[in-house]
């Protein structure tokens, strides 16, 4: 009974001399339910439920407290009571806001009322004035003078009817229904996002890791959507783009404390995949907030270390050294697959990686961008690049064999300054018909332009490698 009568004393049907419609005004205390389904693109469809009772007839509705990064061409309202008593006749967005600014642009031609504390008597004094114009600052005739700058207080007699103080849904509505209507009105916002983020942690021999996902919504729409039924589409949905999106702005929150078991229920729409949380949470405006999407332990994982060269030095002579203490790569790579008690699809994101020291305290490793990845697929985390293994690379020979071929000769020098052995796999973009002539370790052609070798250096020492290539292009 009390909602029922906060709903009456919200609803204004007032009709005017000239018969126009009723206006009933909705606002956030008549929600009973919202969803937001969120997209990782600044995008969120949100419906938002609210028992309204409209008088018979044509009737306005100013449906309030909605997002101000909305898509006015993507609103639409349906009553889930009875949804052939109730027709959208027209329907409008409204958001010409109240400000300091506004207000004066709509008095320019009309008196307003200034404010002003005498120094002498510290007695506020009132003058009558009329608004002349507001650019670059008010201009004001006070009887036959002409001012600016003016140090009293603006008194304006009332707020003009065009502004509102926020963004306004109105439909005009043809309703034939007495009884209470439940109507959901859904419509795309953009400044609400979404991402993944990962934390793994390694273990000491760095053949094993635990990882944990979380997601991370970003809410920058202007509204906060209390207690929602929260969806989250992971994928690359296509959109026109004419529409200006919003800037993200806000503050970040602490991430909520992991849940003992996942929150998340995960199921494909379309080619897209839609991962929806399992109880109501609440997305403030202007808030970053993360829950846990999942936990596991002891996945098997895999340390590379990756020597990559460059096409540039196969495309003529050298002299000299190519790369002195070039950069070796450091990945770890591990598969998506239900045998790793992965087997989700994983949404795009940044993997942050730590791994205990001697003193068993957690330290930051390095981080990488994924992109989605389904089931059974490998996913591969650049740390960054090693520091006691570096790499040496020269071109020992170069002759054109004829026209069109070519004949070249290199000798990477690997030295490890670790205490333990490690292997190096090690890239080379050959191009053009190619094979190899001779060669001091074993290769395989991995593709069409790719030689690769692996090639093992024992703990503080050298290995070696020698190749000569016969290219034609």
């Amino acid at each position: 009974m009390a909602a029922m009568a906060l709903v009456s004393v919200m609803a204004h049907q007032l009709w005017g001399a000239g018969g126009e419609a009723a206006t009933t005004t909705s606002t956030i205390a008549e929600q009973t339910g919202v969803a937001v389904t969120i997209y990782n693109s600044s995008l969120g469809l949100v419906k938002d439920l609210r028992v309204l009772h409209l008088p018979k007839g044509s009737s306005e509705l100013r449906f309030m407290d909605v997002a101000t990064a909305i898509v006015p061409a993507s609103v639409h309202i349906r009553s889930l009571s009875d949804a052939a008593s109730l027709n959208v006749l027209e329907q409008n967005y409204e958001y010409d806001l109240l400000s300091p600014q506004k207000l004066l642009d709509k008095y320019v031609g009309k008196e307003v009322k200034l404010y002003q504390k005498n120094p002498y008597s510290e007695r506020e004094e009132v003058v009558t004035a009329t608004l002349l114009s507001n650019n670059n600052g008010p201009v004001f005739r006070i009887g036959n003078e002409i001012t600016y700058g003016h140090p009293g207080r603006v008194i304006f007699p009332q707020v003009p009817d065009s502004l509102i103080a926020s963004p306004t849904l109105v439909w005009l509505l043809e309703n034939s229904r007495e009884k209470a209507h439940t109507v959901e009105a859904a419509y795309l916002t953009g400044g609400i996002t979404w991402r993944a983020d990962y934390v793994m942690t390694l273990n000491e021999r760095d053949d094993k890791a635990d990882l944990g996902g979380w997601v991370t919504i970003a809410n920058n729409s202007g509204a906060t959507y209390r207690n929602a039924a929260v969806k989250l589409v992971a994928g690359d949905v296509n959109r026109v783009r004419d529409e200006v999106q919003p800037r993200l702005r806000g503050k970040v929150m602490m991430a909520e404390a992991a849940a003992p078991a996942p929150q998340f229920r995960e199921e494909g729409l379309l080619e897209y995949h839609m991962y929806t949380l399992q109880r109501p949470s609440t997305i403030k405006d202007n808030q970053s907030k993360q829950i846990s999407l999942f936990t596991v332990a002891d996945i098997p994982v895999r340390k590379e270390l990756l020597l990559s060269g460059a096409s540039y030095y196969y495309q003529g002579a050298y002299s000299g050294d190519i790369a002195k203490k070039q950069k070796i790569g450091v990945y770890i790579e591990l598969e998506n697959r239900e045998k790793n008690r992965l087997g989700m699809p994983l949404p795009k994101g940044t993997v942050r990686v730590y791994k205990k020291d001697g003193d068993k305290s957690l330290q930051f490793v390095g981080e990488d961008a994924i992109d989605h990845t389904p089931r059974d697929e490998k996913v591969r985390i650049k740390l960054g690049d090693a520091f006691d293994v570096v790499a040496d690379k020269k071109q020992t020979d170069w002759k054109k064999r004829a026209k069109d071929s070519y004949e070249a000769a290199y000798e990477i020098s690997i030295r490890n300054h670790k205490k333990e052995a490690v292997v190096v796999r090690v890239t080379e973009p050959v191009p053009g018909d190619w094979q190899v002539l001779n060669s001091t370790h074993d290769y395989v052609k991995a593709n069409s332009g790719t030689l690769e070798y692996k090639i093992p250096v024992p703990a503080d020492g050298e290995a070696k490698l020698t190749y000569r290539v016969l290219m034609r292009y």
